[in-house]
């Protein structure tokens, strides 16, 4: 992708997010420049991967199959002392912009349309080969079980959610408009606990065009003192 892409994206998703009154943490508008003066006390948000999360997941094409996250809040596996074991994002998935199948291994989430359009979902369970299974099961949707059959589509209107457990492949996307996107779960690792039905890309490769107006959540400088 881009950069400047990748810019204006996250100028349209700040204002998307203050015509829903979602409020983001101050670090969310530093410049490149502030982050090069930041020391220690910020090292949960660059190791926990907080921030901006821009991805086409390598196919080129963002608004077809792409998602801007946001990560507000994340606890770390991979450190002995890590005390928090949830993780909060906010999501804006366009009309039509798929995210491609996938599960996770380790985290349980909640996906909420937080506002605006239908948000789509596609579920199936995995199979002991990390296959799609055909088998019918169980999800719930705000706290009420609901049978569904191998691939079905669940469509969420504002203020709806889905619980979705580890190894339960899922696919969405927006119908009608734009959805604001709610994601509640325990510790999120992009590194190693994405499983894409169809090898992807997590994060894009970036032509720099032109400077960034902000840093995406892999790309935090440590200050040097």
């Amino acid at each position: 992708m881009k950069r400047s892409e990748l810019n204006r994206y996250i100028s349209e998703a700040m204002d998307i997010f203050d015509k829903y009154k979602f409020k983001l943490p101050a670090w969310a508008h530093f410049a490149p420049e502030e982050w090069a003066k930041k020391g220690g006390e910020y090292d949960e948000v660059r190791e926990n991967m907080l921030g901006w999360d821009v991805t086409d997941f390598g196919l080129g094409d963002f608004e077809k199959t792409g998602l801007l996250l946001f990560t507000i809040r994340n606890g770390n596996y991979h450190k002995s002392d890590n005390k928090k074991t949830y993780a909060e994002k906010i999501m804006i998935v366009k009309n039509k912009q798929i995210t491609p199948t996938h599960f996770h291994w380790r985290k349980m989430e909640d996906i909420i349309n937080r506002g605006g359009g239908v948000l789509c979902i596609q579920v199936w369970k995995s199979d002991k080969n990390e296959e799609l299974s055909e088998e019918d099961f169980s999800v719930q949707i705000d706290g009420v079980t609901h049978q569904i059959s191998a691939g079905q589509v669940l469509k969420l209107l504002a203020g709806e959610s889905i619980s979705l457990e580890p190894r339960v492949y899922h696919k969405f996307w927006a119908e009608k408009a734009a959805v604001l996107v709610g994601e509640v779960s325990q510790v999120n690792d992009d590194n190693t606990d994405n499983r894409f039905y169809d090898p992807l890309g997590r994060f894009p490769a970036i032509e720099e065009d032109e400077p960034p107006l902000y840093l995406l959540c892999d790309e935090y400088p440590r200050a040097k003192f």
